[in-house]
C-alpha cells in the first residue's frame, strides 16, 4: 500500500532509510523544522538548516521517489530566547515560496512558558499574513493536555484562523478529541517511548474515526523508526480494518490536509 509519512526528520536519517521507505512504498514526506539536539546560537544557523531543507533534501528523496515537503520555523524549545526567534522569525519570508514548503511548523509549546507561548502567536502571526497553512507541536507526557489546551485556546482567540488549515500534531488518547472537536486536523506520532505505538494508535482509531486524522513517524535522530507507518498498516491489517479504512489515514488524508498549499502538486507523486 502506498503511505506518506506526514512528520518525519530526514536531515537526521541516513541515505539508507529511504531506501528502505521506498521499498515499503512511502512516496511522500514532509519535513518540520526542529531542534537539532542542540541549542543552536545564532540566526545564521537556521538560515542554513532552511536552504537545507528547501534545497537540498529535496534532491536526497527524489534519488528514491519521494516527493520531500518541509514546514519553517523555530521550534519551541528554542522558542525559550525570544530574540533569537524573532531574528529566526524575520528569516522565513525568504523561504515561503520554494516549491516545497507547506506553511509554518512544527511550531507550539514545549513546558508551556510565556516566551514559548510569545514565539507561538507570532508565528501564527506570520502565517496568517502569508497565508500558510500550520503544523503543531504539543508537549511531551504530562504537559500534553495543559499545553494542547494552552495552544486551541490561543488559536480560538484568533479570528483569522480557519481550523482546517491547521494540524495538531503528536495527540494521544487524552488530547485527540480536544482537536477534531474543535475542527482541527490532527496527527498521532509512532515513537516508541513518549508518543504512540502502532496499537495505541488503532486504539485511538476505533474511538473517534478515519476523519481529519493522520499517522507519522516523526524519525530523528533519537529512538524512533523511519517504517513506523507500514507497522501501524499492519496492525490495522490485523484488526480487520478495510483497505479503504487504512488508505484514508495514511494516504488520502495527509493529501487532503496538504492539498489547501499552494505548493502541493499531486502529479509530483511517483505512483
Amino acid at each position: 500500500m502506498h503511505y506518506i509519512d506526514p512528520h518525519i526528520h530526514m536531515i537526521s536519517r541516513t541515505t539508507d532509510d529511504y531506501h528502505r521507505m521506498a521499498q515499503s512504498q512511502c512516496v511522500a514526506i514532509s519535513e518540520p523544522a526542529f531542534w537539532a539536539g542542540f541549542d543552536r546560537g545564532s540566526a545564521i544557523a537556521f538560515h542554513d538548516y532552511f536552504r537545507q531543507l528547501t534545497e537540498y533534501e529535496p534532491k536526497r528523496a527524489q534519488q528514491y521517489f519521494i516527493q520531500h515537503y518541509c514546514w519553517l520555523c523555530i521550534n519551541a524549545k528554542e522558542a525559550e530566547n525570544v530574540s533569537l526567534s524573532r531574528e529566526v522569525i524575520s528569516l522565513i519570508p525568504e523561504f515561503l515560496n520554494r516549491p516545497n514548503v507547506l506553511g509554518i511548523g512544527e511550531i507550539g509549546l514545549n513546558k508551556n512558558t510565556k516566551n514559548e507561548a510569545i514565539i507561538f502567536q507570532e508565528h501564527v502571526d506570520l502565517a496568517m499574513k502569508t497565508n500558510e497553512l500550520i503544523l503543531i507541536h504539543t508537549p511531551h507526557l504530562e504537559d500534553k493536555y495543559k499545553g494542547t489546551r494552552m495552544i486551541i485556546d490561543m488559536l480560538q482567540g484568533d479570528k483569522r484562523i480557519q481550523p482546517s488549515r491547521v494540524c495538531i500534531d503528536h495527540v494521544e488518547e487524552h488530547t485527540v478529541r480536544l482537536a477534531i472537536d474543535n475542527g482541527f486536523w490532527c496527527g498521532m506520532t509512532l515513537y516508541p517511548t513518549t508518543k504512540c505505538t502502532p496499537a495505541r494508535a488503532a486504539d485511538i482509531i476505533e474511538m473517534v474515526g478515519t476523519e481529519k486524522i493522520m499517522v507519522n513517524s516523526a524519525g530523528d535522530w533519537g529512538k524512533s523508526d523511519p517504517l513506523a507507518v507500514p507497522e501501524f498498516i499492519m496492525e490495522m491489517k490485523r484488526r480487520g480494518r478495510t483497505e479503504e479504512e487504512i488508505k484514508k489515514v495514511v494516504y488520502d488524508n495527509p493529501i487532503l490536509f496538504w492539498q489547501q498549499s499552494r505548493h502541493w502538486n499531486k502529479d509530483n507523486l511517483k505512483i
